[in-house]
């Protein structure tokens, strides 16, 4: 049984760093970054759903 390669699991970590960073940037006391990494995290959630089907 061979091990799967990084390619396999690239669909699964683009949303995940998008969410990592949009956090990050939600917790830096700043209303600017809170407002962009709340809209990160959002969208790093939904293209997270969205990929999950697929």
């Amino acid at each position: 049984m061979a091990l799967p390669s990084f390619s396999d699991y690239w669909n699964e970590l683009e949303p995940a760093v998008l969410i990592v960073v949009g956090f990050l940037l939600f917790v830096f006391p700043e209303p600017a970054t809170s407002a962009l990494g709340a809209g990160l995290m959002l969208l790093g959630g939904s293209w997270w759903f969205y990929e999950w089907g697929r």
